[in-house]
């Protein structure tokens, strides 16, 4: 017997309606990795939650810490439940008050990071519209954003040992170590000077509109619909609903291949046959630049 091709009994299963359509999850395309850091303040920024815990009446308490890179200036720690909104509002405030910086280095779980294209979330969307370079560190890397958790680690013995009898008592326990860290506590690694004499707040300032991204003129522009999906030559291709009313650029990069960006962010390729292949975030490494990272 002569049997149709794979495909055309496919065809011919999905119009009996025996069929179920699933979306397949495709694994990330590597970018590589980045080697970054920061030699000047606000070169780079970290931010992070140090693990949470439980004040003595029972309140969890998740902690927000953010620090320049260069000086290992602690710009706030605050407790605050880890979702896009409140941590958002916390980077609204300090960029209102002190300025933006030129990059932010984070890991990769929620909010500042996730699994889909690029890496991005709705926080790193934000911060890209700002002109932030986001860099996510590598999975299970917490070496990579070494001097960052040394101050966590200052924090715990400082400020947690026993806990405060609430959240209120914990977060003035904060602040009070924020002056000390910052103006007090001599740092080996800075020549045993406390990180003020280093630290100064950045040149650029926190717009009062936040600008839309543009593309060169090679570029075909798509808004990204409410489900993640963007229309591309007739067909709904999912891109990520991170980027949901935002535009994306899409550009040849060879015979029938499109790649899809965001603002400078790279997130995948659309393929001949209309299917998305999305990349992995850039890892940003500092193993190779500091290597006695966690020693001081």
């Amino acid at each position: 017997m002569v049997w149709p091709q794979a495909s055309t009994i496919g065809d011919i299963l999905k119009r009996a309606g025996l069929v179920e359509t699933k979306r397949q999850r495709r694994r990330a395309v590597a970018q590589g990795e980045v080697v970054a850091g920061a030699s000047e303040p606000n070169g780079e920024w970290a931010i992070d939650f140090k693990g949470h815990f439980r004040t003595r009446d029972g309140m969890r308490c998740d902690p927000l810490t953010l620090t320049d890179t260069a000086s290992r200036y602690l710009l706030d720690v605050r407790i605050i439940d880890p979702t896009f909104v409140q941590v958002q509002a916390v980077l609204e405030r300090l960029f209102r008050e002190v300025g933006l910086p030129e990059a932010l280095r984070s890991d990769n779980g929620p909010p500042f990071g996730s699994v889909g294209a690029g890496g991005l979330s709705r926080l790193s969307v934000w911060l890209m519209k700002l002109g932030i370079e986001v860099r996510h560190i590598p999975p299970a890397s917490p070496q990579d954003n070494a001097r960052h958790e040394r101050m966590h680690r200052t924090l715990k013995d400082e400020t947690m040992h026993p806990p405060a009898a609430d959240p209120r008592e914990q977060q003035q326990r904060f602040n009070r170590f924020c002056r000390y860290y910052n103006e007090d506590r001599p740092h080996e690694a800075l020549g045993q000077v406390p990180p003020a004499k280093l630290w100064r707040a950045p040149q650029r300032q926190m717009p009062t509109t936040i600008a839309q991204p543009w593309y060169d003129a090679d570029h075909d522009v798509r808004k990204v619909r409410r489900n993640g999906e963007i229309k591309w030559h007739g067909n709904a291709i999912f891109i990520s609903k991170a980027l949901v009313d935002e535009p994306v650029g899409i550009t040849e990069i060879d015979n029938g291949v499109r790649l899809v960006r965001f603002c400078q962010r790279d997130l995948g390729t659309i393929d001949r046959s209309g299917r998305f292949h999305s990349f992995a975030p850039p890892r940003a490494r500092l193993r190779r630049v500091v290597q006695t990272e966690e020693q001081r």
